[in-house]
């Protein structure tokens, strides 16, 4: 809490009225304020991310992803986080959007370590998979990429773990988005894009996997 009585998740609330976007319960600021505490004591020992600073990780990484969670669309039940890193935007979705089961794939293994612990700390619907998403052998009703190294052929990999009918979530730059949609195939529809908050041209992407291939 600072001087002003301001706990952390008043001033993420905050951010996300500035952006038009829907604000948090009671318990779901506290959800966030224990996430970033987590975040901020491995980010000492792990480089989980690059932003460091507590003001930065609520403006980017934060309202970003909870910006994603509002945005899918309903009646996911089952999300593959392709590539979770941090955890950005797989446990905001697993925080805001409590009726979808997360499944955190990440092949790096103290990042994986950190992610078991927020699951743990959280107490969260989320299991994190250790390893290489391709390794999962299932498909998903969604699955969200962000900030994934070797992003375009991520987007090859992860469009196959799209259930026909199901959502490939993009979230990336304006000037990137035409190459990533030319990766993830002609299989898939796309919505018009949601504009991210903080700037830098950033959106996510709908991308729903046609249920019939063309010929």
């Amino acid at each position: 809490m600072n001087e002003a009585g301001r706990t952390t998740g008043d001033r993420l609330n905050e951010l996300l009225a500035e952006s038009g976007l829907e604000t948090l319960d009671a318990a779901q600021a506290k959800s966030f304020e224990d996430y970033l505490s987590l975040l901020l004591r491995w980010n000492e020992r792990v480089n989980l991310t690059a932003i460091r600073d507590e003001e930065g990780i609520l403006k980017r990484h934060f309202v970003e992803s909870i910006a994603c969670a509002q945005a899918l669309p309903a009646n996911i039940h089952k999300l593959l986080d392709f590539g979770s890193g941090a955890g950005f935007p797989g446990l905001p979705i697993a925080l805001c959007r409590p009726e979808i089961a997360v499944t955190l794939a990440e092949s790096q293994g103290k990042k994986a370590a950190f992610l078991s612990e927020a699951v743990r700390v959280l107490g969260v619907d989320a299991k994190v998979h250790s390893g290489r998403a391709e390794t999962l052998g299932k498909e998903f009703d969604c699955v969200t990429l962000r900030a994934v190294d070797k992003m375009e052929k991520a987007v090859q990999t992860a469009a196959q773990l799209v259930r026909h009918g199901g959502w490939l979530a993009l979230m990336t730059t304006e000037n990137e988005l035409e190459r990533l949609k030319l990766a993830a195939g002609a299989q898939f529809a796309w919505a018009g894009v949601v504009r991210l908050p903080g700037g830098e041209d950033r959106l996510l992407a709908l991308g729903e996997r046609k249920i019939s291939l063309p010929a």
